[in-house]
């Protein structure tokens, strides 16, 4: 099933949304919010796929015309949120561009960070920036939304914990970065807020797309309004969505909504572009001896969206605009 939030308060206001992303109706008789009803998952989720056979079939009392413009993120606020390198042609390049040595174990062990969950974005929302001296970049991912999760799960079996599947902007600040992570304590400014795709989608309503470990389909990017990235999201990592789950899960469980991403998507083949600019400017920098391709200024946009086989989209776009947050 698909399902979104309107934009309602800090939590939204959770809606059932048909296969064909035009029309929805309220969920509100099972689950007030995304949140309530991925805490209440084993119980709501039958409920709330009644009501979306029902709204496809043209049976839903009260539905109505989907208007994207007024969906905000998903699941707006979150208990836990964690993002990946799992693409490792994206580390080499970014590595390989600094001139820096890859770590020893970067094929045996996924790299994880945590970030900011207590406030993601809309699809359409203007980032806010403080600066545009900062390296402003966009990553373009796909996250996982789980449920309860055991300490000690193994990657085998996480996978039976993911509940939906969203689309992913994970707003990172380059100029920033480096400086931070040379005090070998983390990310913590150079990862503000990140924004999610206006729709979530179940594993099962992806089909064949979904593996139960990635999820396959065609990632498209746009910056400033041309095409840098046709990317294969299911092909080209080491790691899937059980083997970050398992490796934060080994001293800690989830709680429901939890957001798990895989990082920026890659290919091995450079012809399928970017889904960063500073993958792009690593390429440059690799093939031409610099980086020509400016990080994002005020003013500038960037679109995301995933397309299924058939070329539909399936977690709608995200398509934003980075200003200023005076």
């Amino acid at each position: 099933m698909k399902l979104a939030s309107l934009k309602h308060g800090r939590d939204g206001e959770l809606i059932v949304v048909s296969r064909d992303l035009s029309r929805a109706v309220s969920a509100g008789t099972v689950a007030a919010t995304m949140q309530e009803a991925l805490d209440n998952w084993a119980e709501r989720a039958p409920a709330l796929q009644a009501i979306y056979e029902a709204l496809n079939e043209g049976r839903a009392e009260h539905a109505f015309d989907l208007v994207v413009e007024h969906l905000g993120a998903p699941l707006p606020r979150s208990y836990q949120y964690l993002d990946g390198a799992a693409y490792l042609s994206h580390i080499c390049r970014n590595r390989a561009a600094r001139g820096e040595a890859l770590p020893d174990d970067l094929y045996d062990r996924p790299l994880v960070y945590q970030g900011i969950s207590h406030g993601f974005m809309g699809w359409s929302e203007d980032v806010p920036v403080p600066s545009d001296e900062f390296g402003i970049d966009f990553e373009a991912e796909i996250a996982a939304l789980t449920g309860d999760v055991p300490m000690g799960v193994s990657a085998d079996a996480a996978g039976a914990y993911i509940h939906l599947f969203v689309l992913l902007n994970d707003v990172s600040l380059r100029a920033l970065i480096p400086g931070e992570l040379k005090r070998s304590f983390g990310f913590l400014t150079g990862k503000p807020a990140s924004s999610m795709g206006p729709i979530a989608v179940t594993p099962d309503e992806l089909g064949d797309l979904w593996d139960g470990a990635l999820v396959s389909g065609e990632m498209r990017c746009w910056l400033r309004g041309e095409q840098v990235g046709r990317i294969e999201t299911g092909i080209d990592t080491p790691f899937h969505y059980g083997h970050l789950i398992a490796h934060v899960a080994q001293t800690r469980k989830f709680e429901p909504g939890t957001v798990i991403g895989l990082g920026t998507v890659s290919n091995e083949d450079e012809a399928a572009g970017c889904g960063c600019i500073g993958e792009i400017r690593a390429l440059e920098t690799l093939r031409d001896g610099q980086a020509v391709t400016p990080f994002l200024k005020f003013g500038d946009r960037v679109r995301i969206e995933h397309f299924d086989r058939a070329g539909r989209s399936v977690f709608g776009a995200i398509d934003q605009r980075f200003v200023s947050n005076d």
